[in-house]
């Protein structure tokens, strides 16, 4: 689909879907008629989905938005139930330079693709991190938690789709999420630890930039610590799980295993190695480096 060495974006968006399979497989699809889908993944628990789409800035646009249209037309907000926090059917839609892309590039598809979904699918979008507009809110967290009206969007109608909510699009540099399980269904556990995280990140060099939240996984009678690594290249991977795994004892509870969603990029993991971050279901197909080479 693309040639060597031609540009390529990266876009892993976040759907509010993770139990019904026939829609999962109906967004995949959507996205796979325009650009290469790297990776996805569906957690029940979550009700979430990541699907990454690798490829030039005019294929990931055109994925995108059929990413967005798919879930506005299959997804109903008001049945939805999941653990982590959403906004909308189609709740995150980030757009990172991979190779021979610059930022800016990326800043202008993302207003693209913003502009589209608004006028075409009817849902306000508010753009963040660096597509942000002058006075703005920037943030994803913040924009997740302000209250409804309380934020103009950027492109599309002033109130939430009736069906579908809102969507947050923009350009970003490299961020990994990773979730680290614990040994039981210990959510208050998992609060605790991602509470000290979030106390230590800005005296701490190892958890520079890194966001996380606790969360339940009934299904698997287990908890979770959800992050994001939003500067990846600053925090390597095996101080990260050290320091998580001491946070763990002081609450008498273990790691047991991580899971990385979407792209990881190799050079992140530091002295570590996958598998000794308990990354059991390690593929050489989530990594950067794969791609870099195949596409």
């Amino acid at each position: 689909m693309t040639h060597r060495h031609s540009p390529l974006v990266q876009s892993a968006i976040n759907v509010s879907e993770g139990q019904n399979t026939d829609i999962i497989r109906a967004i995949v699809d959507s996205a796979s008629s325009y650009v290469t889908v790297v990776d996805w993944s569906a957690d029940a628990d979550h009700n979430r989905m990541v699907i990454t789409l690798l490829g030039s800035p005019s294929q990931v646009e055109q994925g995108a938005i059929a990413v967005a249209r798919t879930a506005v037309e299959r997804i109903d907000l008001n049945k939805h139930s999941g653990e982590h926090p959403r906004m909308g059917v189609v709740d995150v839609i980030p757009f990172t330079p991979i190779r021979d892309v610059s930022m800016q590039e990326c800043i202008e598809l993302s207003e693209r693709v913003g502009a589209e979904i608004g006028s075409q699918l009817k849902l306000p979008v508010h753009l963040y991190a660096e597509s942000v507009r002058p006075g703005r809110v920037s943030e994803l967290p913040t924009i997740r938690s302000s209250k409804p009206g309380e934020l103009c969007p950027d492109f599309g109608p002033a109130t939430p789709h009736p069906t579908a909510g809102t969507v947050v699009v923009g350009a970003r540099g490299p961020l990994v999420a990773w979730n680290l399980l614990i040994d039981r269904n210990d959510l208050a556990a998992t609060k605790s630890i991602a509470r000290q995280i979030r106390l230590d990140r800005t005296t701490n060099n190892s958890l520079l930039g890194v966001r996380a939240i606790g969360l339940s996984l009934p299904s698997v009678k287990k908890a979770q610590v959800s992050m994001n690594v939003t500067k990846p290249e600053l925090t390597p991977f095996d101080e990260i799980f050290e320091k998580i795994c001491h946070y763990a004892s002081q609450q008498n509870v273990s790691v047991v295993e991580s899971e990385f969603i979407g792209l990881v990029p190799l050079r992140c993991f530091g002295n570590g190695r996958p598998l000794s971050l308990l990354w059991k279901d390690f593929k050489e197909t989530q990594t950067v480096e794969y791609w870099l080479n195949t596409l």
